[in-house]
């Protein structure tokens, strides 16, 4: 089996390139379409000298639909999208794809060369929806990066030195009242998950995975998704028994109790794991049975306030209501001004001046 030549390694099956230097010294570049004539001998075709021309002749020659100008952000956008998003995690896959899809509707059949600081400050300020306009700029800018390693552009990467749109940390806090009233509507399982999430300080999705495997020598062992830092969270403190402990111990009693044999501990009452469509439809249902109780007290303003509580504002909560060097390990932080910014929703303890 004959190999490719390396100098045509980055064009299509069948498309060759020719290199010639003539005698002013300047360099020609052909492209030609390893074809056959009518009695069936190889015959080289010319394609012209164009790459991008060369490229749309060739898929004439092959029935197939053109590819798109390798000059154009289109192109870098399919190629990314084909080389690069399968290499990241779930979610974040999910994210690009969605933060991808607005980027072509402003730069689909823009020329690589035209993307500048001042076009994507202008993308920038006339995206409505300014956080997500900075979560595709990141996007953007790494697509530049990865532009230039693959040859397509050797300009600076358009995205560096350009402001981001301001972001504001969310500040909800669900106090007391907000929690027990969540929590009284909600079905056993909801009610494990909120205990399990309080009490771990773990994201929603790390909180559904936790398995009974995960318990060793005295600790529940915690590998996060989104970071994947690893955690020892102690289950016992100098032979006090801590308050995971025993609800762990006390999940697991009821699942063998109810026949559940499955390790996970988070699971609906047929012993499924919970998936995050279960959790969210579960929350929904018991936080809006908890507001239309409160309307119907008529605290207007607790209904309100329950309305605004999410599952993943329990990390926070949980962040909240213990030390700060404390919640910044729990939370598997590599400072503690994360845990300070984004996660601390109460202010600091203070004394009355009498």
């Amino acid at each position: 089996m004959r190999h490719k030549n390396a100098a045509n390694r980055d064009l299509p099956p069948r498309m060759i390139r020719r290199v010639r230097t003539r005698k002013n010294g300047e360099v020609w570049v052909g492209y030609y379409y390893n074809g056959r004539d009518a009695e069936g001998n190889r015959k080289e075709i010319p394609l012209g000298s164009d790459i991008d021309e060369a490229k749309i002749e060739w898929a004439r020659l092959e029935h197939k639909a053109p590819p798109k100008p390798t000059h154009l952000m289109g192109s870098l956008f399919d190629r990314y999208e084909e080389k690069i998003i399968p290499g990241k995690k779930p979610r974040t896959q999910k994210d690009n794809l969605k933060e991808l899809k607005q980027l072509r509707k402003s730069f689909e059949n823009a020329p690589i060369e035209s993307i500048t600081p001042k076009v994507v400050a202008l993308y920038r300020d006339t995206r409505t929806a300014k956080v997500r306009a900075n979560r595709e700029i990141a996007l953007l800018s790494h697509m530049f990066t990865i532009a230039r390693e693959w040859g397509l552009t050797e300009k600076a990467n358009p995205c560096f030195g350009v402001r981001r749109n301001k972001e504001k940390p969310r500040d909800y806090y669900a106090g007391e009242a907000v929690w027990n009233a969540v929590y009284a509507e909600a079905v056993q399982e909801l009610k494990d998950a909120m205990d399990l999430a309080y009490l771990t300080g773990q994201r929603p999705a790390d909180v559904l995975k936790t398995s009974a495997t995960d318990l060793n020598n005295g600790f529940l062992m915690v590998g996060q998704g989104k970071t994947e830092k690893r955690l020892r969270i102690r289950l016992e403190d100098e032979g006090t028994e801590s308050d995971l402990s025993t609800f762990i111990n006390r999940l697991l009693e009821r699942k063998s109790v109810n026949g559940i044999k499955t390790s996970t501990l988070i699971t609906n009452a047929s012993g499924l794991r919970m998936s995050q469509q279960m959790l969210r439809n579960r929350w929904d249902e018991a936080r809006e049975k908890a507001a239309s109780k409160a309307v119907g007290r008529g605290d207007a303003t607790l209904a309100v306030s329950i309305r605004q509580f999410q599952f993943r504002d329990i990390r926070p909560k949980a962040a909240s209501e213990i030390e700060l060097d404390h919640a910044s390990r729990l939370l598997g932080h590599s400072t503690e001004e994360m845990t300070k910014k984004v996660y601390r929703r109460v202010g600091e303890i203070v004394s009355p001046t009498k």
